[in-house]
């Protein structure tokens, strides 16, 4: 396991260690489609991550509203590659609820395909490992602070 790689949630590291290795990303979260981060790697600022997670949040938010504007499903999956780095995002539902994940690429290193198969293992393995019968804990604007505060803690071991 990387040094950089942690989570809230314990119960999503296995996969996401896995998915880091096999896929050969830079970067991964593992967030609720209203930016709530259980899990991330590479990344080594909370600020990034906070960033990170708010616009995969607005992506995953407004290509659902273009999808029911469009009367069609929500989109699976989306990406975007510049001359040397790629991203993919796209949800799932697991048994803690709708998961984003979002994963940064190298180009010489790694490729959408292959990203995108070992998405699909990610996925599966993270649908097994949720947590069966819990309902996620809703966080109330009073606490939002501490929680992220808290999950940001988490997240770097602080």
């Amino acid at each position: 396991m990387s040094p950089q790689t942690r989570a809230v949630e314990s119960w999503t590291l296995q996969p996401l260690t896995d998915f880091v290795r096999e896929a050969s990303v830079r970067l991964v979260l593992v967030l609720t489609p209203s930016g709530q981060v259980l899990a991330q790697s590479g990344f080594s600022r909370a600020v990034d991550v906070m960033s990170a997670a708010a616009l995969a949040a607005a992506i995953v938010a407004s290509t659902g509203e273009l999808a029911r504007q469009l009367r069609q499903q929500p989109f699976a999956a989306l990406s975007h590659q510049g001359p040397k780095t790629g991203f993919f995002l796209a949800t799932f539902v697991a048994e803690r609820g709708t998961l984003a994940v979002l994963a940064v690429y190298d180009l010489d290193v790694s490729s959408l395909g292959l990203v995108q198969l070992f998405y699909e293992q990610l996925a599966a393995d993270l649908k097994v490992a949720s947590p069966k019968g819990t309902v996620p804990k809703q966080v109330l604007a009073a606490d939002f602070e501490r929680e992220l505060t808290d999950s940001l803690n988490t997240l770097f071991g602080r």
